[in-house]
């Protein structure tokens, strides 16, 4: 018999009649600590001070956080332990509550009302079960996941009953550990043998990231007919058409995982912007309103489904003038948008252009250019745009407002930064045939890619010197900076030299502004640290 005396239980539901009935339960089960919430924001708090082995928590608590939210940030914020159970606990039965707390993974899931013995007996069998599996989980605890995998092998051969939780664990610790290789034998193995839910759904995600499309499609496809329930198999073959550049089907397959589970704020915001990319403005307008919605109490509230619903309700009304009900939710929108992430000056400047397009839209266009006016101020603040995409989207604001000079100027930025870039010199090229842009672009991708080549013959004064003349003609190129900077390096671990460290520094320095979110952050941080240890 399980001894429940000294663990320590939080239970949260909004009815204070049932947080006391089911304290009372605990208390016949010998269980001496219990702490109780109404709110899941004050569950959240209580977790950030105590470590609890049990949470009962209930899914809706009315305003404010639900249950699904709150493991969501539990787990975000690594405010939960693998040891926790975690049990969600509610009386509602629709499809779509009973999915949305199924796709956050609790340990299990359990339906009011229930008595101390059905509460008892599940508790025993989840304790029993972590138990068996804490060798895994201690390593999980301390993110270490090449004990991850060596214990789940020992607890596969020492419990044979739990060897399905082992081989999820191990699938993770081998992706986590980026042996595909291993990973992919394993998990069309067991698919072989016994095809299970989330075995399926991480060998067609495997696929598609590997950029295997057909056998990513063929496995989902396949999976739908076995488990047309999962809604993540739907979100898979998405997935592969959106690759596809097919986003009509895509979008299909979206609509169908969301009919199954409404509640995902990430589903929607995907359909959102398929549906709006397709011109499909009537169903983005739904999908970001839902976003929008599920984001408020969310840890995974996204500015853009703000900014994105107001651009789409402006778009919505096609060729006719936004009545005073559009205008009135694009304002409030963007106002929510604007109160919550207050500090962020390039999303001022974007909401900015989004209520202008609004605006002159529906025949204002004196407050149209007032709102430019304070968006161009803000955007002179601004050290300089990292991200491409929004360089890009608001310079086709700008030329869809009429000022093509100020897009123009963005473009040229946005050039500058990522000249040697032909993904997005091409989207540059389809805004504009500006040559004073275009054409030094041209030279400065000849000029890096001479360098590249010189480098990798160990070629390093050439190297340095092709760098340094594409640099001069595009000082703020991410790329050129640090390629620069590696050559001089280079150079500097061969015959340290003063001048030739100082210039490094300054090539990194005139990139330091680059957000940890940009895919050259590793390279920029590892280059600045090998500099400072010189």
């Amino acid at each position: 018999m399980i001894d429940y005396s000294k663990k320590r239980f939080l239970v949260v539901d909004d009815f204070s009649e049932f947080r006391t009935s089911v304290t009372g339960m605990l208390r016949l089960m010998a269980i001496k600590d219990v702490d109780s919430a109404a709110r899941g924001e004050d569950a959240i708090a209580m977790c950030r001070n105590t470590a609890y082995d049990v949470i009962l928590h209930d899914y809706n608590l009315g305003a404010g956080k639900n249950g699904q939210q709150v493991l969501e940030e539990l787990h975000h914020a690594g405010l939960i332990s693998p040891h926790c159970i975690f049990v969600m606990c509610t009386a509602e039965s629709s499809q779509a509550m009973v999915m949305s707390a199924l796709e956050c993974e609790p340990d299990a899931y359990l339906t009011k009302p229930f008595n101390r013995a059905s509460l008892q007996q599940r508790l025993d069998k989840l304790v029993e079960r972590k138990l068996a599996l804490k060798p895994i989980l201690d390593a999980l605890a301390r993110h270490d996941q090449q004990t991850v995998l060596a214990a789940c092998g020992q607890v596969m051969e020492d419990n044979k009953r739990f060897v399905p939780q082992c081989q999820r664990y191990k699938a993770g610790a081998l992706k986590a550990l980026g042996k595909h290789a291993e990973l992919e034998s394993m998990l069309a193995e067991l698919i072989a043998d016994r095809p299970m839910p989330w075995a399926l759904v991480l060998l067609g995600n495997h696929w598609l990231d590997r950029g295997e499309l057909d056998k990513a499609e063929e496995l989902f496809t396949s999976a739908i007919s076995q488990f047309p329930m999962l809604p993540a198999l739907f979100d898979g073959l998405a997935a592969v058409h959106a690759a596809r550049g097919a986003t009509d089907k895509a979008q299909d397959y979206l609509e169908q995982g969301l009919r199954i589970s409404p509640h995902s704020l990430q589903r929607q915001h995907e359909l959102g912007k398929m549906a709006k990319a397709n011109g499909d403005y009537d169903k983005a307008v739904r999908a970001f309103r839902q976003a929008v919605d599920l984001g408020r109490n969310s840890q995974f509230r996204n500015p853009e489904n703000h900014l994105q619903l107001a651009s789409s309700l402006t778009e919505q009304t096609g060729d006719a003038s936004p009545g005073y009900k559009v205008l009135l939710e694009v304002r409030q929108t963007l106002g929510d948008l604007s109160k919550t992430w207050k500090d962020d000056q390039t999303l001022a400047v974007r909401a900015h252009l989004v209520h202008a397009g609004a605006l002159a839209k529906s025949g204002d266009q004196t407050a149209a250019d007032k709102l430019i006016a304070e968006a161009s101020a803000k955007m002179a603040d601004l050290p300089t745009f990292f991200s491409a995409n929004i360089a890009l989207e608001i310079a086709t604001q700008l030329q869809k407002l009429g000022h093509t000079d100020k897009a123009e100027d963005i473009l040229a930025n946005c050039a500058e930064m990522y000249g040697d870039d032909k993904k997005i010199m091409d989207a540059i090229a389809g805004q504009t045939s500006n040559p004073a842009i275009l054409n030094v672009c041209v030279q400065v991708q000849g000029l890096n890619s001479k360098g590249i080549r010189s480098y990798q013959q160990k070629q390093f004064p050439q190297a340095l010197e092709l760098f340094r003349q594409a640099r001069e003609l595009q000082p703020r190129n991410i790329s050129i900076a640090l390629n620069t900077a590696q050559s001089l390096l280079r150079l500097l671990l061969i015959e340290p030299a003063t001048e030739l460290k100082t210039e490094c520094q300054e090539c990194l320095t005139q990139v330091s502004n680059i957000p940890s979110t940009d895919h050259r952050y590793a390279r920029y941080e590892k280059l600045c640290a090998t500099v400072a240890g010189l």
